[in-house]
């Protein structure tokens, strides 16, 4: 089927379908090249020894909400089911990374919080990988910098928020 063919989406307005498909390779070209770089393989080595990316994914959250979550919350944040999450607080519980402390609203429920050793491991997962992207966008003007991050969070924003529907409500909309 064609963009054009019926019951299927169509193009943006404004956009042709050879606009999007000339992006289709840029994309595929763009997460191959972070799959074979390792990229994050290699950040999540720098965060510490042993450390996977389902559990850096963890402490990132943690780092990212600033402040101490519930299962669910980091499980939502990850884009993953709550029981996956909770191996990895399991595990990070081990090595100390983690911690659970009482929900104040809930005294029931308990939220997660990294320790000291924790944000350590974050901190130097982020700075590893935001390091390497501030490499590649040095020599880009500060106003192109300043544009691919306003439309690529909108982009992901966009996305997830897409994927999230439903099928019938994202049939329905199209």
């Amino acid at each position: 089927m064609t963009p054009e063919s019926p019951g299927e989406p169509g193009p943006a307005p404004g956009l042709s379908p050879d606009d999007l498909l000339a992006v289709l390779p840029r994309l595929t070209r763009l997460s191959s090249a972070f799959n074979k770089g390792r990229l994050v393989d290699r950040a999540a080595k720098a965060a510490g020894p042993s450390l996977d990316r389902p559990a850096v994914g963890v402490l990132v959250s943690l780092l990212a909400a600033g402040e101490p979550l519930r299962i669910g919350e980091i499980a939502d944040r990850m884009q993953v089911v709550g029981p996956h999450v909770t191996r990895q607080v399991q595990i990070l519980e081990k090595r100390r990374l983690v911690r659970r402390i009482a929900d104040p609203l809930d005294r029931r429920a308990s939220l997660i919080e990294p320790t000291e050793a924790g944000n350590e491991a974050a901190h130097r997962y982020v700075t590893t990988l935001l390091g390497w992207f501030a490499e590649v966008l040095a020599d880009w003007p500060r106003q192109d910098r300043e544009d691919l991050l306003r439309l690529l969070a909108r982009f992901a924003d966009d996305v997830t928020a897409r994927l999230a529907l439903p099928e019938e409500e994202e049939d329905a909309g199209a």
